[in-house]
């Protein structure tokens, strides 16, 4: 198989003759390099069409002797981009004679995989070349499930030990950035499961390809059932940073509480000595060490007792 990274028609036009299979990858392709080469290889004008007008969900439309598979890539997430984990998306298109890949230059997975194919040796098959390159695309969403493991632990460490607005701002994010990965993947998975028959035979492929698609299909499953299990763990987030809140709450109502407790019995003495105030001086508080012993004297011993009985109930401590 001949790997071939841009329009060179004389040499497309050879290949085509010679009836050997090529791979056409295109990195942000003009609109003209994607008619010409529509016209070269004979696409269906409704191909073109979306193949210049990127936007199409996960799809297979297939046109006599070619298809067009649009599949989603997930590409790693930079300092400058504006959402963690972008998509990008992926235009195959596939014949019996070759399969065209048209996507951003940000995808560089594809990449990756046109190394290892040009310094593998080994004879490979028509079908596995198909198979690897729509395999990767479909495992580029894994590294983005690893990190999205790491994260959501990272964030509930963080509600535990008392996150605030930025850890809820955080939850939210990821609830939105697994919403849009499952709208991308989710289609993908159900194209799958209808359309293996269609794939393997406009690929021209064997019967025993199957087995190569049915492995695709079982990664898309892989990638649902965690961006599933991901999305109750994000769920449970909110559910933490709740009730941590409400624990705070409590925790701030149960020492005001203590406040205002130890303080009542302190409003009712200052109220008791400031009522009878003369009858105390007449009476009572004849000298100067008296005022201190009953007044002052009394509050503070009302209010070591009252802090007292809080320490006996353990109401002045945190809940553990």
């Amino acid at each position: 198989m001949r790997i071939l990274d841009t329009v060179d028609e004389t040499l497309i036009a050879r290949l085509r003759a010679q009836q050997e299979f090529f791979w056409l990858d295109l990195a942000d392709p003009a609109d003209a390099d994607v008619q010409r080469l529509g016209a070269l290889l004979g696409l269906h004008p409704l191909a073109i069409e979306d193949s210049t007008k990127f936007g199409q969900r996960p799809k297979l439309d297939t046109y006599g002797d070619t298809a067009l598979l649009v599949l989603q890539g997930g590409i790693e997430s930079h300092p400058e981009d504006e959402n963690d984990h972008p998509l990008e998306e992926v235009h195959c298109h596939l014949s019996g004679d070759f399969i065209v890949t048209l996507h951003g230059s940000r995808f560089t997975d594809l990449q990756h995989v046109k190394t290892l194919l040009e310094r593998s040796t080994a004879p490979k098959t028509e079908r596995y070349y198909v198979y690897k390159i729509i395999d990767v695309i479909v495992d580029s969403f894994f590294p983005i499930l690893s990190d999205l493991d790491e994260e959501i632990n990272d964030l509930e460490d963080a509600i535990i030990a008392g996150g605030g607005r930025r850890e809820l701002q955080e939850t939210f994010r990821l609830k939105r950035l697994l919403l849009k990965l499952r709208r991308a993947v989710v289609p993908m998975r159900d194209l799958f499961a209808r359309e293996i028959e269609v794939i393997t035979d406009l690929a021209g492929l064997e019967s025993d390809s199957h087995d190569y698609f049915r492995d695709i299909y079982d990664h898309l499953i892989r990638i649902t059932d965690e961006l599933d299990g991901y999305h109750d763990m994000v769920s449970g987030c909110t559910d933490l940073y709740l009730s941590t809140v409400a624990n705070r709450q409590g925790e701030t109502s149960k020492q005001l509480a203590i406040i205002a407790s130890i303080f009542l019995p302190l409003s009712f003495l200052t109220g008791f000595f400031g009522m009878n105030f003369d009858w105390a001086i007449a009476h009572v508080l004849s000298g100067p060490w008296s005022f201190f012993l009953l007044g002052i004297g009394s509050m503070v011993v009302s209010g070591a007792v009252m802090w007292w009985w809080f320490r006996r109930k353990g109401w002045t401590g945190n809940d553990e």
